[in-house]
């Protein structure tokens, strides 16, 4: 059995969910999602304002889409009703970001400013040009979005510049001794 899978999800007040076919529609107050149901292996039912999933055959595949089907959804739901949002923090001197238009200028030390154009789904909020701040309802989309800003300039061990997710613990390494 799926720990995962087992679990019902509970549906917020403010989101309505309905089953069309093979697609399970969402509608809250931060947007609408829809998703594709696997009917092959699971069925999906509403009952009492709780989405359970259960699997038509235990094989050892079926309990992976099992999980994986209830977390998707569980997802979607999370991000529709309060949303997500992840917050970047810029380490270094002279390190400054600026939102220009759809697009995010860096100045990471490069001889060059970098411009970051921002996926439709995601806003972007930078407060003292060091702490970017973005949102969306998406998990997976705001999740890329911060990795592929992280990976602009990767924290470096020794002075520990570079973009840094908010809470994250880098291990700062001692330098060469005489």
């Amino acid at each position: 059995m799926s720990k995962i899978g087992k679990k019902h999800i509970a549906i917020p007040k403010d989101v309505k969910v309905s089953i069309v076919g093979n697609k399970i529609l969402m509608e809250g107050p931060k947007g609408k999602k829809e998703l594709t149901l696997n009917t092959d292996v699971l069925d999906t039912k509403i009952d009492n304002n709780e989405i359970s999933i259960t699997p038509k055959d235990t094989k050892n595949q079926n309990k992976v889409i099992w999980g994986l089907q209830r977390s998707l959804i569980n997802n979607i739901l999370i991000g529709i009703s309060k949303g997500y949002e992840i917050n970047l923090n810029l380490n270094g001197v002279g390190f400054r970001a600026n939102l220009k238009g759809n697009q995010i200028q860096f100045q990471l030390g490069f001889s060059h400013d970098i411009l970051f154009d921002i996926p439709e789904g995601i806003t972007v909020k930078i407060d003292k040009q060091t702490k970017i701040t973005l949102n969306g309802t998406d998990k997976q989309l705001i999740g890329k979005v911060a990795a592929d800003i992280k990976f602009l300039k990767p924290v470096e061990p020794y002075k520990q510049k570079g973009i840094t997710s908010e809470g994250q613990f880098i291990l700062k390494k001692e330098g060469k001794k005489k």
